[in-house]
């Protein structure tokens, strides 16, 4: 039986996700051991009944952006998968085509579902056989088959699957079971209890060579397509291969109830805090803060690099963190903003996951922040706006200078828990206004 683990079941590191949510290069874990083609199946024609939305739990967005998109890019991102088929039904075909387009995945072939989860996979299948010497979709050595809402599947455990898959014939990510199952009476008392350490949960993703899975799919009953869940007892029961069990990492979890989407929309925000890039300027006080600021925000589990001006990080800033932070004195110059902005936006670096700017004003006195009148803050409201329309939250903070050590301290230490706090919540709410520190 197909695992139906969720997140409050299985935690999940955020770190997990860095290469993807965090914008590192394309994988290449594999790329010398996978010499042969491989491709993926995500079913996601089903309808999402246990959410309990009127829109499937697939295409559910958060962050700006449907959750199929995010396991799409968990495979996009590898180098050595060729190919992506997602199998949707008839009545999501444009919308899928729209995800695909705004989000810009290359390796995607969008197919029609049946009318069962069986029947949607040999649909997926069946593209794959349809591959001719002219086509852009090479038939595969290996097809790995994997759900549509499990997006947080890791590629050294992918690499595991695609090998195993390549010499077995079939393999199939399992877990521990986290609950006794008991089989019940037709009056509803208890029948027995399976010994929980003897059974596994069988969970995805799931590997096979193509033309084992095929075959299967090729062979197998009218009731096997309208009923069955399992594609390892296929492969088994049609084309004589036993899987190769491999136990799999605690990410496997499968978005199935609404409490699962906040969760997987928590772990992709803690994964975004885990660094930021922060531009000191050359002042002596904006370079004390800066060190203050990134000495406190370890603390926070977030790395830090620091730059003196714009020069420095702008190479960097694009391969590294979608977190921005700015200090300037008094209220600086929004040009400075306003082209880092820019060359997000030309970059298409908040295209996948929002990006964070907090611009710092630093005051010498509480004199000088009392100058700010009130018109002058409108600039900063209007581009405020304007950067959330490209998915860019800018916000702004406050913080006055003291020349007396211990408040100079607890100023740094307030500044550094509103950034880390706005950069983890990445709450649209506060973008454009002028916080105080």
């Amino acid at each position: 039986m197909q695992g139906d683990t969720t997140a409050s079941d299985r935690p999940c590191d955020p770190r997990c996700f860095l290469n993807s949510a965090g914008g590192q290069d394309e994988g290449n874990t594999g790329q010398g051991a996978v010499d042969f083609p491989v491709a993926v199946v995500l079913p996601a024609a089903g309808c999402g009944e246990r959410m309990g939305l009127t829109t499937p739990k697939q295409f559910c967005t958060f962050l700006n952006r449907p959750l199929i998109s995010y396991t799409i890019e968990s495979f996009e991102k590898i180098s050595w998968i060729k190919t992506i088929v997602v199998v949707v039904a008839k009545e999501s075909h444009e919308l899928m085509l729209h995800i695909v387009k705004t989000f810009r995945h290359t390796k995607v072939k969008v197919v029609e579902g049946g009318t069962s989860r069986h029947r949607s996979i040999f649909n997926g299948l069946q593209v794959l056989t349809e591959s001719t010497e002219g086509s852009s979709l090479p038939r595969p050595k290996v097809v790995i088959i994997h759900d549509a809402v499990r997006p947080f599947v890791e590629e050294d455990f992918l690499l595991k699957i695609t090998l195993a898959a390549k010499e077995q014939g079939a393999v199939g990510a399992i877990r521990p079971l986290v609950s006794t199952v008991i089989a019940t009476t037709s009056e509803s008392y208890l029948d027995h209890s399976l010994e929980r350490a003897k059974y596994r949960a069988s969970e995805m993703p799931q590997g096979f060579l193509f033309d084992i899975i095929h075959q299967a799919y090729q062979l197998c009953s009218e009731f096997d397509f309208e009923f069955g869940t399992e594609c390892l007892h296929l492969a088994l029961q049609y084309s004589g291969t036993n899987a190769k069990l491999i136990e799999g990492p605690p990410t496997l979890w499968k978005v199935t109830y609404k409490r699962d989407l906040a969760a997987a929309e928590s772990v992709i925000k803690e994964t975004l805090s885990l660094s930021a890039c922060l531009i000191s300027g050359t002042m002596a006080e904006t370079v004390e803060l800066a060190s203050k600021v990134q000495k406190n925000l370890a603390a926070h589990d977030m790395a830090v690099d620091v730059f003196s001006c714009a020069k420095e990080y702008k190479e960097l800033l694009l391969s590294k963190t979608r977190n921005f932070i700015q200090i300037t004195v008094g209220g600086g110059r929004l040009s400075d903003i306003a082209e880092l902005i820019k060359l997000l936006e030309e970059t298409n670096h908040a295209l996948l996951y929002p990006v964070v700017i907090i611009w710092v004003h630093l005051y010498m006195s509480e004199e000088q922040s009392h100058r700010q009148k009130p018109d002058e803050l409108t600039p900063i409201m209007d581009l405020a706006v304007k950067a959330k329309q490209g998915n860019i939250l800018l916000y702004g903070i406050q913080v006055i200078h003291s020349k007396v050590p211990e408040l100079w301290e607890k100023s740094a230490e307030r500044l550094s828990e509103l950034t880390a706090a706005l950069i983890r919540d990445r709450n649209p709410a506060f973008t454009g206004q002028l916080l105080q520190a």
